[in-house]
């Protein structure tokens, strides 16, 4: 498993426990893992629709908010026409076990 410091500089996606899904460059983090995210956006995937990108720029997302964050290659990554990709979005984290 890999270390966030060997994501600075790279492009990264983070989804959140609320189900988003934010891509950018990674410039910091800190020891409870909130990270700065810079030249970030949002994709909302939707069942019916192509994904629809919000611009967010600089953003820094808290630790305690983060399922999941992974390395993106860029290269196949602009390759991918996302008006394109239809799919539901990611469900929230539930910590409600029963």
């Amino acid at each position: 498993m890999a270390n966030l410091q060997d994501y600075i500089d790279q492009h990264i996606s983070v989804i959140t426990n609320d189900g988003r899904v934010i891509i950018g460059v990674l410039k910091g983090y800190d020891q409870a893992t909130n990270i700065i995210l810079e030249h970030s956006v949002e994709r909302i995937f939707r069942p019916t629709e192509g994904v629809e990108s919000s611009e967010l720029g600089l953003h820094i997302i808290r630790g305690d908010n983060i399922a999941v964050v992974g390395q993106i290659d860029v290269e196949e990554d602009e390759n991918i026409d996302w008006s394109l990709v239809q799919a539901n979005p990611i469900l929230p984290v539930n910590y409600n076990i029963k």
